[in-house]
């Protein structure tokens, strides 16, 4: 059994839709959507007064959601962290979609949580 994790970076977005608070607040709301996920309280919003950006971050049954926000770079970091797997999301068509984003990287990390001896990774059993 094993999580599964996203690292997204998002580049050559918006810088207006980068402060949009409502709009990251609906990012949020799909991915619990899409991905069948269970928060477990409210979602926990700040944005800063200097540059607009922000950074949110909700809590779930299964881990959290958390993002950054960049208007004065054009970017957008997200984390999904998941303790069991979930199908993949069209990160890079819906960060394009909705913040403009020229250059979206999806990085997906499987999470073991248990070590796997190096006798069981070649197909043999102990």
């Amino acid at each position: 059994m094993c999580g599964r994790e996203w690292v997204v970076e998002a580049h050559g977005c918006d810088p207006a839709a980068l402060a949009d608070l409502a709009r990251l607040q609906a990012l949020f709301l799909r991915l619990v959507e899409e991905l069948s996920l269970r928060p477990v309280g409210e979602p926990l919003w700040h944005q800063f007064p200097s540059t607009g950006g922000i950074t949110g971050i909700r809590l779930l049954a299964e881990s959290h959601l958390a993002c950054h926000t960049f208007p004065e770079y054009g970017s957008l970091c997200l984390n999904v962290f998941c303790c069991r797997p979930r199908p993949d999301w069209d990160f890079e068509g819906n960060l394009k979609r909705e913040f403009a984003a020229t250059v979206v990287r999806v990085q997906r990390i499987d999470r073991p949580y248990q070590a796997v001896s190096p006798q069981r990774r070649r197909g043999r059993r102990e």
